[in-house]
């Protein structure tokens, strides 16, 4: 029986490349994202070149309606997620007092509301079934603090902390559950994030496919925390021998923006 798999932010960069890893295993898609454009063109496209069935579900979640409204749809076409894949995220730069407030608990909706709301609908079932799974997308954020992005560092935070303790509670089931953690990744994250400006240190990307290929392979190996990327795991280790105080001060100067032009 083939396992049919639900992934939040699906029309582009890593949830993009995620839903080609699955779909090649083939597996069942239901695509979740703002844009119903971009989700019928992959999902026509994953359709023809994997022979599976590819679902659409139009959702923005930044509205605490819509993890309710994605579950209600799922179950209203006879469907059952046997994988949750909550991919969906963004963060913006600057100083936390300068930024829209409202934008930033947007942020905190989308990374931390929205993904604790729909692991908590379609988990039980995974559970009672005794199979499945959930691939959560945080960050390297995850591992520091994060001054000129506080808001979404700790919501990475979160997540991390939130997968590792639900790793702990599903032992004894065959439910897995995997937190990716990639680094900097050549997606549309930074033009969202950043605007037009730039960090003055430039920094080495990952491309999203080699990103979602590595989470996607240590996903069905059942790692607990995935960390594509030799230097991504390097900066997630050195902080642990560093004072706290001076890991904050270096993320706070490497999250610096170059003044707009």
């Amino acid at each position: 029986m083939k396992e049919t798999v639900l992934i939040t932010g699906a029309s582009s960069g890593i949830g993009l490349e995620l839903a080609k890893c699955f779909a090649a295993d083939g597996a069942n898609l239901i695509l979740v994202a703002r844009s119903t454009d971009a989700l019928e063109k992959l999902a026509a496209e994953l359709r023809n070149n994997f022979s599976i069935r590819a679902e659409v579900i139009t959702a923005d979640l930044t509205l605490t309606e819509a993890p309710a409204h994605i579950f209600a749809t799922v179950k209203g076409r006879g469907l059952t997620v046997d994988v949750l894949v909550n991919n969906a995220g963004f963060g913006l730069h600057g100083p936390f007092a300068e930024l829209p407030l409202k934008r930033q608990l947007e942020i905190v909706t989308v990374n931390i509301s929205a993904l604790v709301e729909l692991t908590g609908l379609f988990l039980p079932e995974m559970i009672s079934q005794n199979r499945g799974g959930i691939l959560n997308v945080g960050s390297v954020a995850g591992f520091v603090p994060g001054p000129n992005m506080a808001v979404y560092f700790a919501s990475k935070a979160f997540v991390l902390s939130f997968s590792e303790a639900l790793d702990v509670e599903l032992r004894g089931t065959n439910v897995t559950i995997t937190n990716l953690c990639p680094g900097p990744t050549e997606t549309n994250f930074s033009q969202v994030a950043r605007g037009h400006r730039q960090r003055p240190v430039p920094v080495e990307k990952m491309s999203a496919s080699e990103v979602a290929r590595i989470g996607y392979q240590d996903y069905r190996r059942g790692k607990h925390i995935s960390v594509p990327g030799a230097m991504n795991k390097f900066n997630c280790i050195v902080p642990h021998f560093l004072p706290r105080a001076g890991v904050r001060r270096i993320v706070g100067w490497l999250n610096r923006l170059a003044p707009a032009k």
